[in-house]
């Protein structure tokens, strides 16, 4: 986190205390116990502090991203509960809204707080809101300022060919060998790179049919995958790329290697800036995500909690999400763990007392972040990806060119959505 003076933290807190969600006295629930299962990551003391608000005893349970997934499709398909509160990803909305194993929360929760919660439609299944979002999650570009500094590039590119001008400018002036982080591997993190150019480039990757839109030459899509392949062939982005996840451009550009990183999570500002971590600490700002137009456009890909229908405990586990998805709650979980706000009210008033680095961006930039599928999210969207970063993998390899990768993934999408 950035270091902020005693007022800031002062006016912060008095943020936090306003207004909580429980009286002392009000805790018509208390002596229950419930699972919730989320990410590894959330905040020190979260269990407890719900407990001493509500008397609700929580069993918080950690996994990985793709382990919980794994957890849940496998106890949801035998008719189980794998816990009474859960992670939901926004790219599980098809297959979990299709298959009915989530509580609507439509009229369970106050209409100000989804409205609030500007990703909530991503959530949306068939008209009924089966998540509510509680970690906010949209790309920007994340550019290493001194890098810039150095290199004497002024301005953030709006643009994207004025992108490939700035990483040229570091490339030949000896900044950074590679100034371009993106990664190219047969992982999740290629194919939301890929999305988010396609958005970039001024399209969509389906129409409202979802008949694939990016074959042709002169699409959205098409255009994307030739911008990284050709960084690629001109050194601007690592050879090694093929071979590395978003985790592994994330180490680079915090070992001071890359310069920008396409496709940049803003919960990663945190620990790009922690000097205990990171070697760029102080340095790492964001910037809106450049487009063929100049106008900034982004892709949203939040985490949400859900109940599954399973649950035995539903009036305890609505409590805890509508605990978890308060303002202070909120302004909490980021201070103390760097869950961004999904409440666009917190994230305004985390910027007022300078708590939210690069702000200004952020909260810009958010109000672009719409989802990948704006007809929602469809039942077939993993075999969808993994035909994306399969494809563009092998692309990347040189073993299939731009439009045999493109249509490869269109043939595959075909016969998803068949299956």
């Amino acid at each position: 986190m950035l270091r902020h003076g005693l007022r800031a933290f002062v006016a912060l807190s008095a943020l936090m205390l306003a207004q909580p969600v429980w009286a002392d006295d009000a805790k018509p629930l208390a002596g229950q116990s419930i699972s919730v299962l989320l990410p590894s990551g959330q905040r020190p003391g979260l269990a407890e502090d719900f407990e001493k608000e509500t008397g609700i005893h929580v069993d918080l349970q950690s996994l990985s991203w793709n382990d919980i997934r794994a957890k849940l499709v496998t106890s949801l398909l035998a008719g189980s509960a794998p816990a009474d509160v859960t992670e939901v990803d926004w790219s599980w909305t098809g297959q979990f809204g299709a298959a009915g194993w989530y509580t609507p929360l439509d009229g369970l929760l106050d209409e100000a707080t989804v409205k609030d919660i500007a990703t909530s439609p991503i959530f949306r299944y068939d008209g009924k809101l089966i998540a509510l979002p509680y970690n906010n999650d949209f790309r920007v570009l994340i550019v290493n300022k001194e890098h810039f500094d150095k290199a004497g590039i002024t301005a953030m590119p709006k643009t994207l060919d004025e992108l490939l001008a700035a990483a040229r400018t570091l490339k030949e002036k000896g900044v950074s060998k590679y100034p371009i982080g993106i990664p190219l591997s047969p992982a999740e993190g290629t194919s939301t790179a890929w999305y988010l150019l396609t958005k970039a480039f001024g399209g969509e990757l389906f129409d409202k049919d979802f008949k694939p839109l990016f074959t042709d030459p002169s699409s959205a899509g098409h255009k994307a995958l030739a911008f990284e392949i050709d960084a690629l062939k001109q050194g601007l982005v690592d050879p090694a790329a093929p071979g590395l996840i978003d985790m592994d451009v994330h180490q680079l550009f915090m070992d001071g290697q890359v310069s920008m990183e396409i496709c940049g999570e803003v919960g990663r500002l945190a620990l790009f800036n922690d000097a205990s971590k990171s070697k760029v600490a102080g340095k790492a700002v964001a910037a809106l995500f450049p487009t063929a137009s100049g106008v900034t456009r982004s892709l949203g890909l939040p985490e949400a909690m859900g109940i599954p229908v399973t649950s035995q405990k539903k009036e305890a586990a609505l409590a805890f999400v509508k605990w978890m998805s308060a303002k202070e709650q909120q302004l909490k979980n980021y201070t103390e763990a760097g869950t961004l706000a999904t409440r666009t009210s917190a994230l305004e008033d985390l910027n007022k007392v300078g708590k939210l680095e690069s702000g200004k961006v952020l909260i810009e930039q958010a109000s672009t972040a719409g989802g990948l599928f704006p007809q929602g999210t469809p039942i077939w969207y993993p075999q969808f990806s993994s035909a994306v970063y399969t494809a563009i993998n092998q692309a990347a390899k040189g073993q299939l060119s731009v439009d045999d990768a493109l249509k490869q993934i269109a043939d595959e999408t075909e016969r998803a959505m068949q299956q």
